[in-house]
C-alpha cells in the first residue's frame, strides 16, 4: 500500500509528515519543493514505521504542490460535464487540453479570492495526478507502467471565472487567478497496488451542504496513462507537476446544446451573444457567492485512499 502524506506549518516550520489514524508523523529532512520531497523524501516517507507525532486538528494544512511547477489541466473529459456544456457525451476525438498559473496553488482550507469584477465564479471538482519521473521525450504510458511516472494523487478543484474564460475566450486568464487552484489535503503516494484504486475513487464536491458534484474516476474519458502518453510527445513533464484530470457534470455553468449555439450565432453576433451569455447566467443562483463554503472529498470504495477533506469559504477581494 501506498502512503498518505501532508505539508503543514507547525510552531512556525514547514513540515511533512505521514498521516495515519489522525495522527501525522514528520518525515526527517527539510524539502524546499514538492519536486524535493519526491526526490529525496518519498523513500523515506513509504518506509517511515514512527516518528514525532501530532494530532492533524492541530495543524495548518499548505498545499503539497509547489511552484515553480506546471499545472496542466483537461478539459471536458466526462460525459455529463460534456453533455452539460452543450457537447456529445461521447468521448471527443481529441484531449482538450490548456495550462494553469502555478501562481493560483493554493492551499486546501484557504480562501478562495472572488477578484473584482467577476460575478460568475464556478467550481471544478478534480483528481490531480503528481508527476513523479522526469518525461523528457515521446513515451508510451500504459496501467502496467503508469506507477514509474505518477508519484501520487491529490485533491484538487479548478476555480474558474467563466465571465472571463467564456466571453473572452481566455482559458488560461479565467482559471489563473490567485487562490484558483486548492490542494490537499493529503498527496497520497501511490504504490503498484493502488493503480487500479486509483480508476475507481468516489469523488464528491458540496456547497453549502449541498450536494453539487458526485461521481467516479471511472467515468473519465480519457485516462491518466493515455494522458501521459500523448502529453509525452508535446512538452517535459517534471516531477512535482500537477495534471488536472478534468470536472464531472454539476458545476454552476450551463450552456444550450450545440445546435442552438449554431442557430445563435447565424443570427446574432459574437458580442451580443457573449452580452446574452453573462446575463442569463448571472441569473443562475448556483454560481459561488461570498460566503458560500465549498467542501470536496475523494476516496476508494474500500477506503485504502482518502484524500482527506478540503474545505474552503469563497470571500471577495479586498
Amino acid at each position: 500500500m501506498g502512503v498518505h502524506v501532508a505539508r503543514y506549518t507547525r510552531a512556525g516550520k514547514i513540515e511533512w509528515g505521514v498521516v495515519r489514524e489522525g495522527m501525522a508523523y514528520a518525515v526527517p529532512g527539510d524539502y524546499t519543493s514538492l519536486a524535493d520531497f519526491i526526490e529525496r523524501g518519498k523513500r523515506i516517507a513509504l518506509e517511515l514505521d514512527i516518528g514525532a507525532d501530532v494530532a492533524i486538528d492541530e495543524l495548518n494544512f499548505m498545499s503539497p504542490v509547489t511552484a515553480p511547477c506546471n499545472i496542466i489541466c483537461q478539459g471536458l473529459n466526462y460525459g455529463d460535464h460534456l453533455a452539460e456544456t452543450g457537447g456529445n457525451a461521447e468521448k471527443p476525438p481529441f484531449n482538450l487540453l490548456f495550462m494553469k498559473a502555478p501562481s493560483s496553488l493554493s492551499g486546501p482550507n484557504d480562501d478562495i479570492v472572488r477578484p473584482r469584477g467577476v460575478r460568475l465564479l464556478d467550481y471544478e471538482l478534480e483528481l490531480g495526478l503528481v508527476v513523479g519521473s522526469p518525461i523528457t521525450k515521446r513515451t508510451t504510458v500504459t496501467r502496467d507502467n503508469l506507477i514509474d511516472y505518477i508519484a501520487g494523487i491529490v485533491i484538487s478543484n479548478d476555480v474558474s471565472a467563466r465571465d472571463v474564460q467564456i466571453p473572452q475566450g481566455q482559458w488560461f486568464k479565467g482559471k489563473s487567478f490567485r487562490t484558483f487552484c486548492p490542494t490537499g489535503p493529503y498527496l497520497y503516494l501511490l504504490d503498484a497496488n493502488d493503480v487500479e484504486r486509483l480508476h475507481d475513487l468516489e469523488i464528491r464536491l458540496e456547497v453549502n451542504g449541498e450536494m453539487r458534484q458526485q461521481s467516479n474516476t471511472k467515468q473519465l474519458l480519457y485516462g491518466p496513462a493515455e494522458t501521459l502518453t500523448e502529453l509525452s510527445g508535446v512538452m517535459d513533464l517534471c516531477p512535482g507537476d500537477l495534471i488536472q484530470t478534468g470536472t464531472p457534470g454539476g458545476v454552476a455553468v450551463s450552456a444550450p446544446s450545440a445546435a442552438v449555439q449554431r442557430v445563435m450565432r447565424f443570427v446574432m453576433n459574437e458580442k451580443k451573444l457573449m452580452k446574452l451569455f453573462v446575463k442569463r447566467q448571472s441569473e443562475n443562483p448556483k454560481f459561488l457567492k461570498d460566503g458560500d463554503v465549498l467542501r470536496l472529498t475523494m476516496r476508494s470504495a474500500d477506503g485504502a485512499i482518502d484524500l482527506g477533506v478540503m474545505e474552503t469559504r469563497v470571500v471577495a477581494e479586498s
